[in-house]
């Protein structure tokens, strides 16, 4: 429901019936429920334009507002704010109107678009670890969330599976022997290991190693085999990752380092056709303004780096897959490299000027203490072992409840402890690092998705209890009714908010605010209590049953289920 379009346009009527000027008419949310539903706070602005006092402005602007229909009142306060409130039976109709609507009222973009996100990108040498958590979980859900709202999404997994480190591992996977390659890299992190001593230990290794990267850049087959037999098995932990922790990525979705390989030169031949890299120290370099260092793209002894890489993709993503929007779910860190290669890609003409480039950075995940996350002696915390651990986390945290079998309390453990390290990690500003927190994260209180799921639930325990057909409409009755109601009408503008300013917490935000207005409704407005007339049960049951939906919907967009019974 784009409720604040609607309100735009009413707004603008009313301007142009005034015969008022404005470039564009933004409404706001208001701040409390007393400041009315919705602000338009642009008479200020027209008041300097204008010259003339905000107030009456404000005045002639509400006489011309028409509230026939979606509105009910309007009223000016302070300098000239207009506070604006919507009709309870505009709100009902329009609740009751998607009640079988399985998109819960959330329509399609005006212009679809087709969007690249690339996120997770883990390396082919180890294993994942927690530095892959954000980038998966981030990218994943902004994925889910385009594809929803209409956009053609292209999932792209830019793995680390080229370079010198490759040479080594080959190396010791050979002296292994083929037989042993599953077994020895089940457990890729020690297998890295034990060649980087082979390697720091023998200089005869060492030189293999060496010699083995170059075999692998011209194509000697012997090299490919092995090169492949490992990335296949690093592909393999990678899935069993993105299977545990609900991330939409396959096997199609990769696109690594090694497929670029052969454009490379390619990129250096544009950038000197234009004249936008030069030599310096040996190296092809490209200067960008107000950058005392230069971006090197191909050093001294023929080598290419990440940013010419990065290129290829670029020019790959728009000419091959004619990408309109390109999306880098990548560590905030990262901010200064992709700024200079979106730079250079804009500058060399391998982006067009309408194709929209984003660094979608984050922070980083910290203990307790405030420093990145490890394990107690230091060593960097597996994904996988991190996501084990959150589901028997959270099968202690609900088996005491005894509401579930055996059977049924594994299932629900998943679903609330992968929820819960999803939650956690997109309920903050992805810009920020952000507290990792066992206790916090399985609580039953707060904006947590245990508190979302136990909503769920809860709703799931009212339809149980009632046991019977619930028909009728959606009839506010109070201010609890109305708030929720339109905060349930709210979710089309926050996903399409969202999915702009690529922000996962928009959406956590306001399942909480739903989730906790509910709650409100559920303790004030008694549902099945004896006594209270049909029409208003009804009425009720439908309001939880919407406010299910879209909990639901909401849940499912961030890659989390929802469950029966806690």
């Amino acid at each position: 429901m784009k409720i604040k379009l609607q309100l735009s346009k009413i707004i603008e009527n009313a301007l142009k019936n005034a015969n008022i000027e404005a470039d564009d008419v933004v409404i706001s949310d208001a701040t409390k429920p007393e400041f009315g539903d919705y602000q338009f706070n642009g008479v200020m602005k027209l008041a300097k334009q204008l010259k003339q006092n905000p107030r009456q402005i404000a005045q002639t602007v509400v006489e011309h507002i028409d509230t026939t229909g979606i509105i009910a009142k309007v009223e000016i306060a302070g300098p000239g704010f207009i506070n604006i409130w919507l009709g309870d039976a505009w709100l009902s109709s329009e609740a009751t109107a998607i009640l079988d609507d399985e998109r819960v009222g959330v329509g399609y973009v005006d212009q679809a678009q087709k969007v690249v996100v690339d996120y997770s990108g883990p390396n082919m040498a180890k294993q994942m670890h927690v530095g892959h958590l954000r980038s998966s979980i981030i990218g994943d859900t902004l994925a889910t969330l385009l594809e929803f709202l209409g956009d053609e999404v292209i999932r792209q997994n830019h793995i680390g599976d080229w370079g010198t480190q490759f040479g080594m591992l080959i190396a010791y996977l050979e002296e292994q022997g083929t037989d042993g390659v599953t077994q020895n890299l089940k457990d890729l992190e020690q297998f890295y290991k034990d060649a980087k001593v082979r390697f720091d230990e023998s200089v005869e290794f060492a030189d293999k190693a060496r010699d083995y990267v170059v075999k692998i850049q011209q194509g000697d087959k012997h090299c490919l085999r092995l090169w492949q037999s490992f990335i296949d098995a690093s592909l393999g932990h990678c899935e069993e990752v993105y299977d545990k922790l609900g991330v939409n990525l396959t096997r199609d979705d990769v696109r690594a380092e090694s497929f670029y390989n052969s454009k490379l030169p390619s990129v250096i031949k544009t950038l000197k056709e234009k004249n936008i890299s030069t030599i310096s120290d040996g190296a092809e370099c490209v200067f960008l303004e107000g950058d005392e260092t230069p971006i090197i793209v191909q050093k001294g002894d023929g080598g290419f780096l990440y940013a010419t890489t990065d290129l290829a993709a670029l020019e790959f993503r728009v000419q091959e897959l004619k990408a309109d929007r390109i999306c880098y779910v990548v560590d905030a860190r990262q901010a200064q490299h992709f700024k200079q290669v979106f730079a250079i890609a804009k500058m060399a003409g391998m982006v067009a000027e309408n194709v929209t480039l984003e660094h979608i950075g984050f922070g980083t995940m910290m203990d307790k203490s405030g420093k990145p996350f490890k394990t107690r002696d230091g060593g960097v915390v597996k994904l996988i072992d991190l996501l084990d651990e959150a589901v028997v986390r959270a099968r202690e945290t609900i088996k005491e409840r005894k509401t579930h079998s055996d059977e049924a309390l594994e299932k629900v453990a998943r679903a609330i402890g992968i929820g819960a390290v999803k939650y956690a990690d997109l309920s903050i500003s992805r810009e920020s690092n952000y507290l990792f927190s066992w206790d916090k994260m399985l609580s039953f209180d707060g904006n947590t998705s245990l508190y979302m799921q136990y909503a769920y639930a809860r709703i799931q325990s009212i339809f149980r209890k009632h046991d019977g057909v619930i028909t009728g409409s959606i009839v506010v009755g109070d201010e609890i009714e109305h708030r929720l109601v339109l905060m349930l009408l709210k979710f089309e503008d926050t996903l399409i908010k969202a999915s702009i300013e690529a922000t996962p917490h928009t959406i956590t935000s306001y399942l909480y605010d739903l989730v906790s207005l509910f709650m409100k409704f559920y303790e004030q407005n008694p549902i099945l209590k004896e006594g209270i007339e049909e029409e208003v049960k009804m009425s009720r049951l439908q309001l939880a049953t919407l406010t299910a939906k879209v909990i639901k919907k909401a849940l499912d967009i961030l890659g989390i289920e929802v469950v029966n019974k806690i």
